[in-house]
């Protein structure tokens, strides 16, 4: 029986996560003050309650108390949350007009191209003679000189122009929340700047604990760069051993993912596990006396903490170092340690710290993934009683790949949208050789045995060849399941109340999960019939090109100047075709006529089912129309100079579609044209998508 004394911390973090979540989502300057008043009130209540608990028989109303207990914990939450927010801060940057920022480089910059990416701290902003002091984050995206491209590193303060955009949101369906993902970060302005927009000072600022980790970081890449000579094993190395995102070829990264081992190219919990058994393995002889096993002990976590800093500090990592040092010092003076209160302490510590990590993709699966060790892993263990002794270690490392994948299969579906079938097999697979990588990896770069390289990059690309192997099984995945938010809290409440049935044998419950999994499976053959039956165009909001996709059934005929391997396709159009279970794409050019089925596209103009649209581009302005056809959309693209006005006199039509292949200055034009003559004008350029239901208008 677990007491309540026990999970303390347990008790305190819901209610707090859940005010850390309900502060986020109502962001103002009035929500603080609230939540101040009332934290400092209720502070107070419980804290009278404390020292005159006798006096006021206060046991007589203990569970009022209670409540006021969990509201302060929720209020706390809410405040902490508001006090970290940047965007609310009085002396934040944005909040005035600044010519130029002072700036210093807060992540270690990534180059992609001629494009550099990196975080920075904003600290003062310049105005003709003037300066103030200022706070905030700010992305920027550096456009750097070929022939003599700037050096940036962690710490470094720079100068630049104040040119700051808010960030945009996403505006196709199941298209990355880039905002929202930035705003998890506290980071809520980017801007786009060349080099010669850029001065660089030779002071320092940064943390440097931080700015030492990625030092050191840096050169154990280098020896890692050096001594492996396959770019992919590289990449594998210093990403699995360092947390050094390195850049990964698409088919490892699918391989992994499809075989349900991502978790290994993220420094995390089972990396820190690994090197906590090899250093407690490897100091045995210091538990002969007392003394000793405690220094072994604070050895270990000293450790432990120094390979956390050279992984960044990630929140995995910091997770697991937290719960590691807690049960170390629980260990080393005897003290019984409650696995769930050190889980909650931990957890507890991080959102304190920084309460944005409660939109971590990587902390939420962490903890759920070590909850489902704890909760399930002895359970799911218990089915099968097996005497072998190695068979039996088979079993328990089998039950607790099962446990983990459990607890983090909802979120894991909702986030990734798909499911590895062969996730047992791939762990089992990559579990030896996971380990040796990690061994052979540290002994390399700590005790220079760099004549095991060879060998490291060797394991390195048979993992990554069975990996690929097991991924292009047949049936290794479901793939391209999507799930809305009410989706994924039924299922997440099928799945808690169906474990708690088995572990505990209720059969209500169980009839309840089972009466969930049904009304789930209906939503899912409802969509799967309805996409079906769907007949719907969608028009792509892009930055440069066009997209629209001409959907019937689970066919779409896409008209687009992208490819399928183009990088635009995949993140701004694949993803809302994946969502409405789009298996076959047909790819087809402005220039070139189509006819196919229901689609026909001839001499600039499209029919698609009972939709019509007028193609207009450039090559279409001197053409005469000597009737006057009927159209729902004309479609503006390339910049054609024929006024609304004069396609107003030679086409009926009701709405145009402008695409972002038109110039900003001839988008306006026509927007300002389209409002003249109270036209209805989608513009498909920073503007949300447009679709057309046709099965609604008919």
């Amino acid at each position: 029986m677990t007491f309540k004394s026990e999970i303390v911390f347990v008790r305190i973090l819901l209610p707090f996560i859940l005010g850390v979540c309900c502060a986020y989502n109502f962001q103002n300057h009035l929500l603080i003050v609230l939540l101040l008043t009332l934290s400092v009130v209720v502070l107070i209540y419980l804290t009278v309650i404390n020292i005159f608990y006798k006096t006021l028989k206060a046991y007589n109303f203990k569970g009022i108390t209670g409540i006021f207990f969990y509201f302060f914990c929720f209020t706390l939450g809410g405040l902490i949350c508001l006090v970290n927010t940047q965007s609310l801060k009085k002396d934040y940057y944005e909040n005035q007009q600044f010519d130029y920022l002072k700036v210093w480089v807060n992540n270690e910059p990534q180059q992609t191209n001629d494009i550099l990416r990196f975080e920075v701290v904003v600290t003062t902003g310049y105005t003709l003679n003037k300066s103030q002091n200022v706070s905030g984050k700010l992305l920027i995206a550096l456009k750097v000189d070929s022939l003599n491209p700037v050096k940036l590193n962690y710490g470094d303060e720079l100068i630049i122009s104040s040119k700051n955009l808010p960030v945009e949101p996403s505006y196709n369906p199941s298209e990355f929340d880039f905002r929202a993902w930035l705003a998890a970060k506290n980071v809520y302005h980017q801007t786009f700047i060349n080099q010669n927009h850029l001065i660089k000072l030779n002071s320092n600022k940064g943390n440097p604990v931080i700015k030492y980790a990625i030092e050191v970081r840096q050169r154990q890449v280098a020896i890692y760069r050096k001594l492996i000579h396959n770019n992919e094993a590289f990449a594998v190395a210093s990403t699995l051993v360092l947390g050094y995102r390195a850049d990964l070829s698409k088919e490892t990264l699918a391989a992994y993912s499809k075989t349900g081992t991502i978790h290994a190219l993220s420094v995390s919990g089972m990396h820190v596990g690994i090197i906590y058994i090899f250093l407690n393995w490897a100091l045995f002889f210091l538990d002969k006396k007392r003394a000793l096993k405690i220094f072994k002990l604070v050895l270990i976590s000293f450790l432990i903490w120094y390979y956390s800093l050279l992984t960044g500090f990630s929140p995995s990592v910091l997770r697991s170092a937290i719960m590691l040092t807690v049960y170390i010092l629980a260990k080393a003076f005897n003290k019984n340690s409650n696995s769930y209160n050190i889980l909650a302490f931990t957890a507890f510590c991080l959102l304190v710290y920084s309460p944005f990590l409660i939109w971590d993709v990587g902390f939420q699966l962490s903890f759920l993934a070590v909850f489902g060790l704890i909760y399930l892993q002895p359970k799911i263990y218990k089915w099968f009683y097996i005497k072998n002794k190695w068979l039996d270690k088979l079993w328990a490392t089998i039950a607790l790949s099962l446990a983990a994948q459990i607890a983090t299969f909802p979120l894991s579906i909702y986030y990734f949208h798909q499911f590895p079938l062969y996730f047992i097999f791939s762990n089992l697979f990559i579990l030896l050789p996971l380990t040796a990588m990690m061994y052979l990896g540290i002994g390399i770069l700590m005790l220079r045995l760099y004549f095991l390289a060879p060998i490291f990059e060797w394991i390195i690309n048979f993992t990554n060849a069975g990996l690929k192997w097991i991924a292009n099984l047949p049936f290794s995945g479901i793939t391209s399941i999507w799930l809305n938010q009410w989706q994924l809290i039924l299922l997440s409440f099928t799945l808690v109340i169906f474990i708690i049935a088995l572990v505990n044998y209720k059969k209500k419950l169980l009839v309840v999960s089972i009466l969930s999994i049904l009304v789930f499976q209906s939503f899912a053959v409802y969509y799967k019939i309805s996409a079906l039956q769907q007949k719907k165009i969608m028009f792509f909001s892009l930055r440069k090109n066009y997209a629209a996709a001409f959907i019937d059934g689970n066919n779409a005929i896409l008209l687009t100047d992208l490819t399928a391997n183009n990088k635009n396709f995949e993140f701004f159009v694949k993803p809302a075709l994946d969502q409405m279970q789009i298996t076959n794409i047909h790819f087809v050019k402005w220039e070139q006529d189509t006819v196919l089925n229901t689609f026909v596209k001839k001499e600039h103009q499209l029919t698609f089912h009972q939709y019509h649209i007028l193609l207009l581009d450039d090559d279409f302005n001197y053409k005469k129309i000597d009737q006057l056809p009927k159209f729902e959309s004309i479609w503006l693209h390339q910049n054609p100079r024929k006024s609304i006005a004069d396609l107003r006199s030679e086409v009926l039509f009701s709405t145009l579609l402008i695409d972002a292949s038109n110039k900003d200055y001839m988008i306006k034009r026509y927007e300002e044209e389209a409002n003249k003559f109270q036209l209805i004008a989608h513009i498909l350029k920073k503007n949300n998508s447009y679709l057309i239901d046709l099965n609604v208008l008919k």
